[in-house]
């Protein structure tokens, strides 16, 4: 798959764009922006990014015989990719996934995705990956509770198109591998694989307890990661009950301390 680069002044939201005109961009089209007025997270979310200082951008991939069941791996090598791209690029090796896939470096946020499929029959049509990667921004006003920039974190500004080359090009690099081992039906054994990184990775893999929000039952309670399933979801074991629990997103939700993350 080859990266192609589209280079907008100024946007709303580079996913919204994508989705608009996916039909005439061919897989690997990265469409970023320096600046993103409307840029989103999920559900009702707005993505912080000063002008200029940040990466905002959208990756359209077309995988040609992905089963829609396995869309779980699109999210896993887009966050394992995200990983190993800022890492080439800045030497930083303590980044971690917050489940589902949020950047995390420490208890700090780095960078969110947000994924949109498109389903054809049995298997996914297009995939529209956004991405908000806090580069060199020093200063954040929003009320999101614990921004970081990659700046912040070195002592210095970075060259954005070296950063978003950088992560690009991991990226696309999985996303390939998921597309060649599903053409090859080895997704069994990729799967395998892929959540073995991708548990290495996570936030709070650790075997300690860490406190969590049951959103649903309304409950906080201790917990630790015992899993990620196929399709994503998390399994915790409650302290409190020594029962697994399952939670698919948005179901349960992180604390520190009293705040939500």
């Amino acid at each position: 798959m080859k990266l192609r680069y589209v280079k907008l002044d100024e946007v709303p939201s580079t996913n919204t764009y994508v989705k608009e005109y996916a039909a005439s961009l061919a897989s690997g089209t990265v469409v970023y922006t320096p600046c993103q007025t409307a840029g989103r997270g999920w559900a009702t979310n707005r993505w912080e990014s000063e002008p200029g200082k940040n990466l905002s951008f959208t990756i359209l991939f077309k995988p040609t015989a992905l089963p829609a069941a396995s869309q779980w791996l699109v999210s896993e090598a887009v966050a394992i990719g995200l990983i190993g791209g800022i890492r080439r690029v800045t030497g930083l090796d303590d980044l971690k996934i917050k489940w589902p896939n949020d950047i995390y470096a420490g208890d700090r946020k780095l960078a969110g995705i947000l994924i949109e499929n498109t389903i054809t029959g049995e298997n996914l049509g297009h995939c529209v990956i956004g991405v908000g990667l806090n580069v060199n921004q020093s200063v954040f006003v929003s009320d999101a509770p614990n921004p970081v920039s990659l700046c912040q974190l070195l002592g210095t500004e970075l060259d954005l198109d070296e950063v978003l080359q950088s992560v690009c090009g991991e990226i696309l690099g999985l996303l390939d591998t998921v597309d060649d081992e599903a053409n090859k039906n080895n997704l069994p054994l990729l799967s395998m694989v892929s959540n073995t990184a991708y548990m290495r990775h996570l936030y709070r893999n650790d075997s300690e307890p860490h406190p969590w929000e049951d959103v649903a039952a309304g409950r906080r309670f201790d917990g630790i990661v015992r899993e990620v399933t196929s399709d994503g979801h998390l399994v915790l074991e409650d302290i409190a009950t020594r029962e697994c629990r399952t939670f698919a997103f948005k179901q349960v939700k992180h604390l520190i301390g009293d705040i939500i993350i």
